[in-house]
């Protein structure tokens, strides 16, 4: 649906809230290792404890079934986990069945609509945001639809097709997508509902009210600004918080979880570009008194539970994040009691379950076959040929062919959108990174899945003006992706990358420009014989970066590009830039683009 056919006003959650009861499911009861609440003396006419169970996913990123796009196959890793909405029903199920189906919630705490190609294939091949007639059924939308989700909460990447996309899969959905701090650019009003309120029954006494409010990351201002900039504004979690936990009280919730797309406390990657913090959900719960539980998302990391003190009233808040692409499910176990006509929780306590001790449940596979063999067809197109096989294996350590590929892919886009104009005479230089560590382009045919597992994000190319100077710094700065290691010492490369924290995609390469890396000098004094086309660059010369949009925007906090000046920008998937220069080459020889133009060294000495 457009922008522009949606008045962007809160629900009035509240309302939307009162009426339905809780169809979901319950959960063996867990030992109670965290009292959310003083456990005081038992009040007159008080009735017996009553449990019930809050489930939550976050991170699916696409995931339905246990299957890999990029390789064509079942998905498999080193730790044996397996992935998909199809593992977590026959969880939620099992949990429902033994808690009480009545007893049960199941949220999600956002990034559902990106990372496969499954879900590729409904925003771009067969999009869902369509005027036609009949729009096509986004599989996120059936799977959880079906296996009756609560809530869920925007994550960053759900605007990464833009907002009539999001739209249009919020409209497929049978439960609330929630944001409170996700605001209309026009009127500083929620663009979606802040929150909701479900109905939980619990033996006699009066139905319990759950209150579900949904955060969203600030990073998405940055992130997604080609499609948010001027439509939306997401304001800090703490602070949005502070506005709606309270209203949410008043609205009459016993019990208050927040859907929270943000980190536990780790760093923030976009740096001060933006006065809010991008992993603040220890923050969240320190510093905002009233909430019971916080689903974590974004981080994609696994902690089954953390127990923070909210400062104001001293009282202990359950976190948990369930680690991402659906290999866990988080259930937050509460026990209640009534207490003069209201319930108060008197334990709660957290834990995840993992998907690879089950099957995935038929019902969620019989609904995907449609999807999953259009998707399976689409991928395995034939796009060219390549000489020899290419891996990505070692590009964390050594300037490899297939990092150059992408690099050579976006020089060309950007040199070839320049021809003609005022700057078609500077040079052009391309960053890169090693997104998806088990990329593999094989010998001999190669499928449109082989291209797509290069290059996992709908990123988009931008083209960005950079003297030397800036370049030198912009090396400098991702070279602290190394742990520094002196002359001599062993070499292990398990611990000698993801310094400080430094994700694999935020460890950039230059195409076009050759020099080393000393790990054994401190961050800031690594790079040295920075050269371009053989002589020392020229600090003040002028170079146009191919750059994808997340950078460019400024995620990762890269000095000097977001402030650099634009000459070019694409809307199309810089994915689909790497297919269609594979399918105009017909074969991939590396002789036409590697370029092993950076190495590791130690005082000179290489590495490797």
């Amino acid at each position: 649906m457009p922008l522009n056919r949606r008045d962007f006003v809160t629900r009035s959650a509240a309302t939307a809230a009162g009426a339905a009861l809780v169809s979901g499911g319950a959960l063996a009861a867990a030992s109670p290792a965290a009292a959310a609440g003083p456990d005081e003396a038992r009040a007159k006419g008080r009735t017996k404890r009553q449990a019930f169970t809050v489930m939550g996913t976050t991170d699916l990123h696409g995931r339905v079934l246990n299957w890999d796009y990029f390789t064509d196959a079942v998905y498999a890793d080193k730790a044996h986990n397996e992935v998909g909405l199809a593992k977590i029903s026959t969880l939620a199920k099992q949990v429902r069945e033994e808690k009480g189906w009545d007893r049960c919630l199941l949220i999600d705490a956002g990034d559902t609509i990106q990372g496969t190609q499954l879900t590729y294939y409904y925003a771009r091949v067969e999009p869902i945001a369509t005027e036609a007639d009949t729009a096509p059924e986004h599989p996120m939308a059936l799977a959880m639809n079906t296996m009756e989700y609560t809530a869920a909460a925007l994550g960053n990447h759900e605007f990464n097709y833009g907002i009539d996309t999001l739209r249009a899969y919020e409209e497929q959905l049978d439960f609330p997508l929630l944001g409170a701090n996700a605001l209309n650019a026009r009127n500083d009003k929620p663009a979606f509902p802040p929150y909701v309120i479900r109905k939980v029954k619990l033996g006699s006494g009066p139905a319990l009210k759950v209150g579900i409010v949904g955060l969203t990351n600030p990073g998405i201002a940055i992130w997604d600004k080609a499609n948010v900039a001027g439509k939306m504004t997401f304001p800090g979690i703490v602070e949005t918080a502070r506005i709606w936990v309270p209203k949410v009280r008043a609205a009459g919730a016993d019990v208050v979880v927040i859907a929270c797309h943000s980190g536990m406390d780790e760093a923030t990657s976009y740096g001060d570009q933006l006065p809010w913090g991008e992993n603040v959900s220890v923050a969240l719960a320190e510093q905002v008194p009233g909430i019971d539980a916080v689903l974590v998302g974004h981080a994609h990391k696994e902690i089954p539970q953390r127990l923070v003190v909210n400062k104001e009233t001293g009282k202990s808040v359950v976190l948990s994040e369930p680690l991402c692409w659906g290999q866990r499910l988080t259930c937050f176990d509460f026990e209640v009691e009534l207490d003069g006509g209201a319930w108060k929780v008197v334990s709660l306590s957290s834990r995840v379950l993992n998907s690879n001790t089950v099957p995935e449940d038929p019902e969620i596979v019989d609904l995907m076959t449609e999807q999953h063999k259009k998707v399976v067809e689409y991928v395995n197109q034939v796009i060219g040929t390549a000489k020899i096989a290419l891996s990505i294996a070692d590009a964390p350590f050594k300037d490899t062919p297939i990092i150059d590929l992408i690099g050579r892919v976006q020089a060309d886009v950007v040199r070839a959108a320049l021809a003609g104009g005022q700057y078609a005479k500077l040079p052009v230089l391309a960053q890169a990174a090693p997104f998806n560590r088990t990329a593999v382009i094989p010998a001999g045919q190669v499928k449109l899945r082989d291209a797509a597992g290069l290059y996992i994000y709908e990123n988009t190319l931008e083209a960005r003006i950079l003297t030397g100077a800036q370049i030198k710094d912009y090396l400098e700065f991702s070279a602290k992706y190394y742990n520094q290691l002196a002359p001599g010492a062993p070499v292990d490369k398990a611990t000698l990358t993801n310094a400080q924290n430094t994700p694999d995609y935020n460890y950039d390469s230059v195409y076009g420009v050759s020099y080393d890396i000393d790990i054994a000098q401190p961050v800031g004094s690594r790079i040295v014989n920075l050269s371009f086309e053989g002589r020392p660059i020229d600090p003040t010369a002028q170079f146009v970066l191919a750059v994808n949009n997340y950078r460019a925007n400024g995620g990762g906090n890269f000095p000097h590009v977001a402030a650099s000046q634009k000459v070019w920008a694409n809307s199309d998937e810089i994915r689909n830039a790497m297919i269609a220069w594979v399918k105009a080459k017909g074969v991939i020889d590396p002789a036409d683009f590697a370029a092993d133009s950076w190495r590791l060294v130690r005082a000179g000495q290489p590495v490797f």
